[in-house]
């Protein structure tokens, strides 16, 4: 093979059970967020170089199909008080053995969203 194969970057899809709820609640977290304009009910999310794709699905259920991302942000601390207004008492951000500043947020779809930020040296 004379050409190596480059990944450009990868979006995860994450399923809601109502799609214009769920671009909403994205809005208020400071996302842009869009359904496409197709027949199926899909939509887009981005926030900087942050990318999500929203699929509504029937079948879904948070016990059982919920999903994850991870979320590397400039400032762990800043974003948690921009979401916590937005949403809702979150527990606080926390220093990790592995050199983040963390905290997470499950939204009511299931989907539990870690953000980390480098800790400070």
């Amino acid at each position: 093979m004379s050409d190596e194969i480059t990944f450009k970057r990868a979006v995860p899809i994450i399923p809601v059970r109502d799609l214009d709820a769920a671009l909403a609640r994205y809005r208020r977290l400071g996302f842009t967020a869009e359904a496409w304009d197709g027949p199926q009910r899909y939509g887009f999310v981005d926030r900087g170089d942050v990318s999500l794709h929203l699929t509504e699905w029937d079948e879904h259920d948070p016990a059982r199909t919920a999903a994850s991302v991870y979320l590397y942000v400039s400032d762990a601390d800043g974003l948690h008080a921009e979401w916590t207004e937005a949403v809702g008492p979150l527990d606080p951000p926390r220093d990790t053995p592995w050199g983040l500043r963390e905290f997470a947020y499950v939204d009511p779809d299931g989907t539990l969203h870690r953000v980390g930020s480098p800790l400070k040296s």
